[in-house]
């Protein structure tokens, strides 16, 4: 017997955007497509990637330098699970993120935007999610995550969720230290279901995080 979509995408629970920080209401809903912007969005996405099983079709512009570097996932995640498609042109992008959504193939979708996208083709990712929830299941794969990487403030219309982060300074490490912590603002400005909220960020040097409310996001 068929399994409501619905049912298939609420059977796994949703994946936590800090490794570890899952129940602090840091999470990101399966089956759907969601925005980080803020300088350090591609931080944001590789710590969301650790929290996920299987591989990562992982989409960039091909005519920008400025792109992910694997080594630089190696302390959060396996660069060997990383699958990088380059674009040529901008609606490439989307495209090539939409027909790997709709796949159900990956767990997670990324798409490096140089732009957020417009209403009409978010709406067509979500639903390129949706379908290849109803695609991985005979599989028994989880549903697919979508994830769009926006410069700046974002503003893709018609995200499941919009969220922010950027570097926050750090004290100087102790004698005892090799370095000092990682801290980061991190905000959720949009959920369907939620409302802005704001955290600052802490990757201790021995390892692990923590995520301590600061207040409302911007909203």
């Amino acid at each position: 017997m068929a399994i409501p979509l619905q049912h298939a995408i609420g059977a796994l629970p949703d994946l936590a955007l800090i490794p570890g920080l899952g129940p602090a209401g840091l999470t990101l809903r399966r089956g759907r497509t969601h925005e980080i912007c803020g300088p350090a969005r591609r931080v944001l996405a590789v710590l969301a990637l650790a929290s996920a099983e299987g591989p990562v079709l992982w989409v960039q512009p091909g005519w920008i330098a400025d792109r992910l570097c694997p080594a630089g996932v190696n302390d959060y995640a396996d660069p060997g699970r990383f699958l990088f498609a380059l674009a040529r042109r901008p609606e490439d992008l989307l495209w090539a993120m939409e027909e790997g959504l709709r796949s159900g193939a990956a767990p997670v979708v990324v798409a490096d935007l140089p732009a957020p996208p417009a209403l009409t083709p978010m709406r067509r990712l979500q639903l390129a999610a949706e379908a290849g929830a109803e695609a991985a299941r005979p599989h028994r794969r989880p549903p697919p995550l979508g994830l769009v990487l926006t410069p700046g403030e974002g503003g893709a219309a018609g995200a499941e969720s919009r969220w922010h982060m950027t570097p926050a300074p750090a004290p100087a490490p102790r004698l005892d230290q090799a370095r000092a912590p990682r801290l980061w603002r991190l905000e959720r400005r949009r959920a369907r279901t939620l409302p802005p909220a704001a955290w600052v960020v802490t990757e201790a040097p021995e390892g692990g995080f923590g995520a301590e409310p600061r207040g409302e996001a911007i909203a």
